[in-house]
């Protein structure tokens, strides 16, 4: 079964892609700000989200089959973008992506239980 192309349709994807971006650039602007302690810009932040959810995808279509590994490589893939996108080493990125995680969960529980979104968000890995 396939869904039609209907604008109805692509207005809703949009929607649901567009706030789904938004909650992952806040999660890891929020993430980022808590660890590194200075304001590093939205602009980073949804970098991140887009560069992140991009290759977390690329990885998982690649190797994301293989048991254990492949759902390790692409964790470790998307906290390799927000090592490369903020300062602090390989720690601090793993504390932002854990923190980033946890504000894109609650965030998305919240809208969820409005009834706005479904629990998911792009750039955020497992939510």
């Amino acid at each position: 079964m396939q869904a039609e192309l209907t604008p109805e349709f692509l207005a809703s994807a949009a929607l649901v892609f567009l706030v789904s971006l938004l909650v992952g650039t806040v999660a890891i602007r929020l993430g980022a700000q808590v660890l590194i302690d200075r304001d590093t810009g939205n602009r980073r932040a949804l970098a991140t989200a887009l560069i992140g959810a991009l290759v977390y995808t690329l990885v998982g279509y690649f190797l994301g089959w293989v048991p254990v590994l492949g759902p390790v490589l692409m964790l470790l893939a998307w906290v390799g973008v927000i090592n490369w996108q903020y300062p602090g080493g390989w720690g601090t990125a793993a504390g932002i992506g854990v923190t980033a995680w946890l504000v894109a969960v609650g965030l998305l529980f919240g809208l969820a239980q409005v009834g706005i979104v479904s629990p998911e968000a792009v750039g955020i890995p497992g939510v």
